[in-house]
């Protein structure tokens, strides 16, 4: 598979592709973000974009991970810095376990108050204010903020912020699930008004819930904590929605379209079924494509369901292990 290819592999959608072809011919590393929000513990649909990094970073792309913590301070209505801080180291610590799970070292990972605060950050961001509205803002940033019936000041700031994290970093690429999309074409209208240029967007889409509909870490029943026990990994994926022979907002199938299958690929290893001999045997797939289409022609729901618990469980082993040893942190992060 080609630089291109590689980096293009599961996304949703590149502004523009055209654009990203030119940058990797005009620059041999490009560099490449992603901002994180330390809110909520990690489940599994951070799993996309961590996956989706290991491709860049096999795509030779200068990858930096930021721990956005003062965006934490403008959209978590009951802010405590010391919290906040805190789920950031335990963040910085997920990721690290994560990578290393994936058998590679971790990216560089700075947190935004690293730079945030400083006057030539934030004077430009005074600066886009005078030149953006309420209403245009608000509609950018309207599936990141949650801006309630009575908008908090913060939540307008936020996409100005990541705008110009774009420049604080000197990031060639801004990457994020499709949620981020909104903000990042109102960075592209911003930005040359000031004298940048357009940033060339990534997209992941997200993953379904496993209830059916969006993932959301408000809803526990919707997703699969990274720390979860094998026996609830296995319960809550025993109870995922997968309808037999149906490919839309299958969040299993989505799962190890997106995760599963690019890691084993890395490892040169096949996604195995585990089945008892009465209901056929173990099966065997070396692509998605070849998944797909035996779920299509009648594979059971449940031999993708255990596939993806079986892939889930091993992945995250070692995740487990090194939290054992960290479990103070998770306390002082989610009492």
């Amino acid at each position: 598979m080609d630089r291109f290819e590689l980096i293009k592999r599961n996304t949703q959608e590149i502004v523009s592709e055209k654009e990203l072809k030119e940058l990797l011919k005009k620059k041999k590393k490009p560099r490449l973000y992603i901002g994180v929000v330390p809110t909520s513990k990690m489940h599994i649909g951070y799993l996309i974009p961590m996956a989706k990094l290991v491709d860049f970073i096999d795509a030779d792309l200068d990858v930096t991970i930021m721990i956005a913590d003062l965006h934490a301070w403008l959209d978590f209505r009951k802010c405590i810095p010391e919290l906040i801080e805190i789920r950031s180291q335990y963040y910085s610590e997920m990721f690290k376990a994560i990578f290393k799970a994936f058998g590679k070292k971790a990216p560089t990972i700075i947190k935004g108050t690293s730079f945030e605060t400083k006057a030539d950050y934030f004077v430009p961001v005074l600066q886009m204010a005078s030149t953006t509205t309420l209403a245009r803002t608000k509609r950018a940033a309207a599936e990141v903020v949650r801006f309630g019936k009575e908008p908090l000041l913060g939540g307008f700031i936020y996409p100005l912020m990541q705008t110009q994290d774009i420049i604080g970093i000197k990031a060639d690429i801004a990457f994020g699930g499709i949620d981020q999309r909104g903000i990042y074409m109102l960075s592209r209208d911003i930005l040359p008004e000031f004298g940048h240029k357009k940033p060339l967007c990534i997209f992941t889409p997200l993953l379904p819930g496993l209830t059916g509909g969006k993932m959301s870490a408000s809803v526990p029943e919707s997703k699969i904590d990274l720390l979860d026990t094998p026996k609830d990994v296995k319960k809550k994926i025993g109870k995922a929605f997968c309808p037999a022979k149906e490919v839309e907002n299958n969040g299993v199938l989505a799962f190890l379209k997106v995760v599963a299958f690019p890691t084993l690929e890395r490892k040169k290893n096949n996604l195995v079924i585990n089945r008892p001999e009465k209901f056929g045997g173990n099966l065997e797939f070396k692509t998605y494509k070849e998944l797909e289409t035996a779920f299509k022609k009648g594979l059971h729901p449940m031999d993708l369901k255990n596939a993806m618990a079986d892939f889930l469980i091993d992945l995250l082993a070692p995740v487990r292990k090194d939290f054992d040893k960290k479990k103070d942190l998770l306390k002082k992060a989610y009492n």
